[in-house]
């Protein structure tokens, strides 16, 4: 609407208004309600474009207000879904448990019974000679008065004297004579048979002492002492002590869940407990899934799981668990107001030290998901590490640095990643891996603080250089302009993965002199290099503006957060509004709850998890592991090898470790023709061109000296030619190595 158009309707409403005056109309009100009475259908008859149309004495808007419009008024709908539509709907339970499907999980809980039995039987067989044997033998005279005692009352009726004196007391003579005579009957034939049982165990018995071989001997004693030591058991001390003593967990039941939320201050559920209801629905039965209780609740109208979130410690109180076992999930395929509560049997910080996956595998693909934890209920947690990058922060001492050590020693063990790793705290919590980075820093000096600028801004120009690689490579080969396996595994277009790690970078961002460049640089690669296999890992005990631009914060797709302080701190490394919606570091107790965090980005919705912990031992001993990997694949490079990489130009590569990854274990003798055609295809870039008489020369100064081998060339013809043996290939490196240890 206009300027002129605005004047025009503002002179309208005047002359509506002055006109309303000149007439001085007051209405009756009475009179107008029994009109309307008269005629409830009076209405004006609707225009061609669906507009009413006024009388002349409704003015100029051309309304006609003979019937007032009724908002609530229930106009005629169609009906709702058919009873197929709503069955199609419908949730369908697994018709076979998930446990039964995970090969894992069937695994684990095989072993775990394997466990359990055996335990059970070694603990009693120890008890048997030295226990349960010796107790029998102490019990056997109480079993034989025991015995006695129970032949002669059964022998002479006696459980039917309380019956007969009972009636003698009653005087009820013609019920008691019937009783008396059916005593004398039972105990004429119970006599005769006592008799006769005692006749046959004397017989018996003087048999085995004059008539029986000592063997039968012994075992008739054996198992008549032990019989009767059963029988002189007394019942408050049973024979066997239990080789497990359950940890009993009271059963998760509708009514305690019910009470529970009722205690945790949430008006509409304790409103509608206070008048006899629930509060909540039950979407489907409380189940046992993993080591707990799961339910799933749908909340009063207008309560989300954020609500129940808040107020999770008043939840465990009602419910008489420890803070560590109560949980509450959303359900991503649910409205909002959908709660999964689930209630373990143990106190999650009370797991212990979780095993990490990878701490005894021999190799790893980077392309694959990194494991990293379990959650709450145990299942393992894992995270994707190609085209993602990952913040983690906490307080200091709440595990941190082990959950970086859990994802650099993933990379580690695919050799074809590139490690740059900064520790920026200078305790030396990443030294072991040092033997297989390129590039590598420990310390909080200006020098190290300096090292590591430099490096990002390395990686600044590396995502340049590959981001006009891959606009160059043919479209069968990247059609997605993003780095592949297949990609990565051509040495020769230099595109492998890249793996830097910055612990502590807050000591790096919020350096006065090369804080500011250093968090440019980062945003740029974090931004850009994701695509291109560059990837970056930042560890914080300060998240804060000055100590964590907010251009990275912003953009990191993955984030772990353990214990932090408060709002601002959760929100800068969770992201903004997670404190709301429920997502609180906060909640985790100091030191008890160490190693507990939150996981998000890594799965539909964040999840509590307990990250796996690598000690320097575990983390030594996967080093080695991934350095073996290198020397085999040739791609040790940087600090690996003893170059400085400030001062590299150019590739850099290892010869021997060359020859040996082109050489495989099965192949004992080859030629050095074919050598140098498989080091061409290695790396063009330095073998490009070589020939046997190449790698003659370049391995001579090495120690290892060319001899006549017999093959088979490509036309099927046998011949002899110069070549080399792996056996000395292998002892000169193995010489080499012991060598720059010794230095």
């Amino acid at each position: 609407m206009n300027h002129d158009d605005e004047n025009e309707l503002f002179n309208r409403l005047e002359a509506d208004m002055a006109g309303a005056d000149a007439q001085g109309d007051v209405v009756d009100l009475d009179k107008a309600r029994s009109a309307r009475s008269e005629s409830p259908d009076a209405s004006a008859d609707p225009s061609p474009d669906g507009q009413p149309t006024g009388s002349a004495d409704s003015g100029e808007a051309g309304w006609d207000d003979s019937e007032p419009t009724l908002v609530d008024h229930c106009s005629p709908t169609p009906s709702g879904p058919g009873l197929v539509d709503r069955i199609r709907d419908s949730k369908r339970l697994d018709v076979i448990p998930g446990w039964m499907k995970s090969v894992a999980e069937f695994k684990d809980g095989l072993k775990w019974l394997a466990g359990h039995a055996g335990h059970t039987v070694a603990f009693h067989a120890v008890r048997v000679p030295f226990l349960y044997v010796p107790k029998l033998i102490s019990r056997s005279p109480r079993g034989l008065v025991n015995t006695l005692g129970m032949v002669g009352r059964w022998a002479v009726d006696a459980e039917g004297e309380p019956l007969r004196q009972a009636e003698a007391r009653r005087e009820n003579s013609e019920l008691y004579l019937k009783l008396s005579k059916q005593r004398d009957r039972r105990v004429r034939l119970r006599a005769l048979l006592t008799i006769l049982g005692a006749l046959f165990v004397l017989g018996a018995a003087l048999f085995l002492v004059f008539g029986a071989q000592p063997l039968t001997q012994v075992i008739a004693t054996v198992v008549g002492v032990l019989g009767l030591g059963v029988l002189g058991a007394p019942a408050d001390a049973p024979l066997a002590t239990r080789a497990v003593i359950k940890t009993e967990v009271q059963k998760l039941t509708s009514d305690i869940v019910v009470k529970a939320m009722a205690s945790i201050g949430i008006g509409q559920i304790a409103s509608a407990v206070a008048k006899g209801q629930d509060g909540i629905k039950f979407a489907s039965p409380i189940t046992r899934e993993g080591p707990g209780w799961r339910a799933d609740i749908d909340l009063p109208l207008g309560v989300t799981v954020a609500d129940v979130a808040d107020r999770r410690a008043r939840l465990a109180s009602g419910l008489r668990r420890p803070l560590g076992c109560v949980w509450v999930d959303a359900d991503p395929n649910e409205h909002e107001g959908r709660l999964i509560l689930w209630v373990g049997d143990r106190d999650l910080s009370k797991t212990g030290k979780v095993k990490w996956q990878l701490a005894d595998a021999k190799r790893h693909d980077i392309f694959m998901r990194n494991p990293f934890g379990i959650d709450p209920r145990g299942r393992d947690q894992s995270v994707p590490m190609i085209q993602h990058n990952v913040l983690v922060g906490s307080l200091p001492g709440q595990g941190k640095t082990s959950a970086v050590r859990v994802l650099a020693c993933g990379a580690a063990l695919d050799p074809s990643v590139e490690l740059w790793l900064h520790e920026n705290k200078g305790t030396g919590d990443l030294d072991a891996l040092e033997c297989v980075s390129h590039r590598f820093v420990s310390g909080i000096d200006d020098d190290s603080i300096k090292y590591a600028a430099d490096s990002l801004k390395l990686l600044r120009e590396e995502v340049m250089r590959r981001a006009k690689a891959i606009k160059m490579l043919p479209r069968d080969l990247c059609p997605d302009k993003r780095i592949t396996r297949q990609i990565a595994d051509k040495r020769s277009l230099k595109l492998w993965p890249l793996l830097a790690v910055f612990d502590e970078c807050q000591n790096l961002f919020a350096h006065p002199k090369y804080g500011k460049q250093a968090g440019e640089d980062a945003e740029f690669i974090i931004k850009l290099g994701r695509a291109l296999g560059v990837m970056l890992i930042l560890a914080t005990q300060r998240p804060d503006k000055d100590s964590l631009p907010t251009g990275i914060s912003g953009n990191v797709s993955i984030r772990y957060c353990l214990k932090v302080a408060g709002q601002i701190e959760n929100d800068m490394i969770l992201g903004t509004s997670s404190y709301k919606n429920g997502v609180r570091a906060t909640q985790f107790r100091p030191e008890i709850d160490a190693g507990n965090g939150y996981l998000a980005g890594a799965t539909t919705l964040p999840v509590v998890v307990r990250a796996a912990y690598l000690d320097t031992s575990d983390t030594e001993k996967i080093a080695q592991r991934a350095l073996t990997l290198r020397k085999a694949a040739g791609t040790l490079s940087g600090i690996a090898l003893g170059q400085d990489t400030e001062a590299v130009k150019g590739p850099s590569y290892d010869l021997l470790a060359d020859v040996a990854a082109v050489v495989p274990v099965s192949e004992e003798r080859v030629w050095n023709e074919r050598i140098a055609g498989r080091l061409a295809d290695l790396r063009p870039e330095v073998y490009g061109g070589w020939k046997g008489e190449n790698v003659t020369s370049a391995l001579k100064p090495h120690g290892i000296k060319t001899t006549g081998v017999a093959g088979m060339t490509d036309d099927g013809d046998r011949t002899t030619r110069r070549g080399i043996v792996r056996a000395d290939l292998t002892k000169a490196i193995a010489e080499r190595d012991e060598n720059r240890g010794a230095a």
